[in-house]
């Protein structure tokens, strides 16, 4: 499985692009290409690593802030522009498709009834399997403003979990549990300077080690917390006991089972 950090900045960084993450897997002698979120920055980031309109197979949404999903009406604007024809998978929660057709309706009027390639919307379930492309897919809910979905994503070469926004739970626990790479967002750096619905860095080390992942990436720090507390997270990550912690920048590529 290769995960592209296309972005790793959280909504109003000038520094880094939203956090968004382009996950390919093999599924047999097949490949899959998803976008796990797709903020105001993302959509032109997504067009500078990828131009084939064919490529994408799925889109995740975790939840509907726009620096996770307002860049979504451009990429659908440009598939269309590209001819695209290959259908396009929208994941997520109950409610999201209509979010996304009444986004693309304000973004460019008219513009959902002349997609010339299929969309299909998909709604996952908190705590329910779903198959889709070859791989499973399974969420749930975190702590944070505005309902928001964790997701863990299975295919034959590995496990990826990516927390969205929020405050880990009980039961984003137990979904990511082992899984080969998490990817968390860790808005400040230490539990006593807690943001309401954001994880820390220091909270997202404790996570890991109770869920007993195998390597974890810390993206979606407050800029500020990013630019002028360096040093402080470098300490806490250098602390941490057992999981391998890396804190990625925007282009950065990992591939699951080598090591970073």
């Amino acid at each position: 499985m290769r995960i592209v950090f296309l972005g790793v900045g959280e909504a109003c960084d000038e520094r880094h692009f939203n956090t968004s993450l382009l996950v390919e897997a093999a599924v047999g002698r097949d490949r899959r290409k998803m976008l796990l979120d797709c903020g105001f920055s993302s959509a032109h980031r997504y067009f500078a690593w990828e131009t084939d309109p064919d490529s994408l197979d799925a889109v995740w949404i975790s939840h509907f802030h726009g620096d996770h999903f307002l860049g979504l009406p451009l990429v659908l604007l440009r598939f269309w522009e590209g001819r695209r024809s290959k259908p396009l998978a929208i994941m997520s929660r109950p409610g999201g498709g209509r979010i996304v057709r009444e986004a693309m309706e304000l973004a460019y009027p008219g513009f959902w009834g002349r997609l010339q390639f299929p969309v299909e919307e998909v709604t996952l379930e908190p705590g329910a399997d779903v198959e889709w492309g070859g791989l499973w897919w399974r969420t749930a809910p975190s702590e944070h403003g505005q309902p928001n979905l964790s997701l863990r994503l299975e295919a034959p070469e590995g496990s990826l979990f990516y927390s969205g926004d929020g405050r880990p739970t009980v039961e984003t626990t137990r979904l990511a549990r082992r899984c080969d790479l998490a990817v968390h967002e860790a808005f400040v750096v230490d539990d006593g300077e807690t943001v309401p619905g954001h994880g820390t860095v220091q909270g997202c080390l404790e996570w890991s080690e109770s869920a007993q992942v195998q390597r974890l990436a810390l993206v979606h720090i407050q800029r500020d917390v990013r630019h002028g507390q360096w040093k402080r997270i470098q300490e806490v990550v250098g602390a941490a006991a057992r999981t391998p912690v890396m804190i990625p920048e925007d282009g950065d590529v990992l591939e699951l089972g080598e090591e970073s």
